[in-house]
């Protein structure tokens, strides 16, 4: 990917993949770098193909699989040529038709070789990357993405090694492709351990849930380990912090205690909300009490002297 929307920039997912929130009637452009890294010359068939969100992972179609999304998609280059280390640029053109309807589309541009046939009759194999289209259609503004860290789970494998299995819930409006790391601290003896990457490939559609895993060493002890559990998709970021004990192996461990967590901002504006609201209604309900209290005033007759 050579560019990305400039209101995006500072979002890691817009830089490496095609995400944006379009009206119907929109026509965007994207320029994408395809790379010769090989010593030899390479044909390499450019094409855009289907995606779908099928539980927790963003699934490719089948060769040139269609759909909705790719017909909106024209090349300037179907093909290039490059020279062994060479690059050539491809730019992308999606147009959304007026009367598209409102939805999160997928979809991946592809750049795709075939290694040369071989004298002793190896199979010859396909190799193709990709460029992953996330594109959001609807009138007004973008639905915002957000997500909320559920249950940890500790576990051993029957040959000891352990992990910690975090649930996630997608509770914006956007699909989400979660990244992270978890760190262990306070362990036995103070001791700390990671951060240990959560495993990648884990992407959640508006509404849905799953679960991400880290892989811990086989050495690390049984605990109790104070669990920090540090998740983002481009900029939304999200940390859970919950006192954890990993099992003996071959068993699941009890549920992590919920130590501290960081409110996403809707969730905190809307406790705030709340709050506000309840604080003004005990407010009113104290001074209608006082008035109630307070004896009604009654006019005092003045006598003048000397009477």
């Amino acid at each position: 990917m050579l560019e990305a929307p400039t209101d995006r920039r500072d979002d890691p997912r817009a830089l490496r993949y095609i995400v944006d929130h379009l009206p119907p009637g929109t026509t965007i452009k994207r320029q994408l770098l395809i790379v010769n890294r090989t010593g030899e010359p390479r044909h390499v068939d450019v094409y855009p193909a289907a995606a779908v969100l099928d539980g927790s992972a963003f699934t490719f179609g089948e060769g040139h699989a269609a759909n909705e999304l790719t017909s909106w998609i024209t090349l300037d280059r179907s093909a290039v040529e490059l020279d062994p280390w060479g690059e050539a640029r491809v730019r992308a053109t999606i147009t959304v038709p007026p009367a598209a309807s409102r939805g999160e589309r997928y979809g991946v541009l592809w750049a795709s070789t075939t290694s040369a046939p071989r004298a002793n009759g190896e199979v010859k194999q396909i190799h193709r990357v990709g460029v992953r289209m996330y594109l959001d259609i609807g009138p007004g503004g973008e639905p915002a993405s957000d997500f909320a860290i559920g249950d940890l789970r500790p576990a051993r494998s029957p040959e000891g090694v352990p992990s910690l299995t975090v649930q996630v819930t997608n509770t914006g409006g956007r699909a989400i492709d979660l990244t992270g790391a978890i760190t262990l601290s306070d362990g036995p003896a103070g001791s700390r351990a990671g951060p240990f990457p959560v495993g990648q490939g884990v992407t959640l559609p508006a509404g849905g849930a799953g679960q991400v895993v880290a892989r811990l060493p086989a050495e690390l002890p049984n605990g109790p380990w104070k669990a920090e559990v540090h998740l983002e998709s481009g900029l939304v970021k999200r940390n859970l912090t919950a006192q954890i004990r990993f099992p003996d192996p071959g068993q699941a461990g009890r549920k992590g205690s919920v130590v501290s967590r960081m409110l996403s901002p809707w969730t905190l504006g809307a406790a705030v909300a709340a709050l506000l609201l309840a604080t003004g209604l005990a407010v009113l309900l104290r001074r209608s009490r006082r008035s109630r209290r307070s004896p009604a005033a009654t006019p005092h007759e003045r006598i003048p002297a000397g009477r």
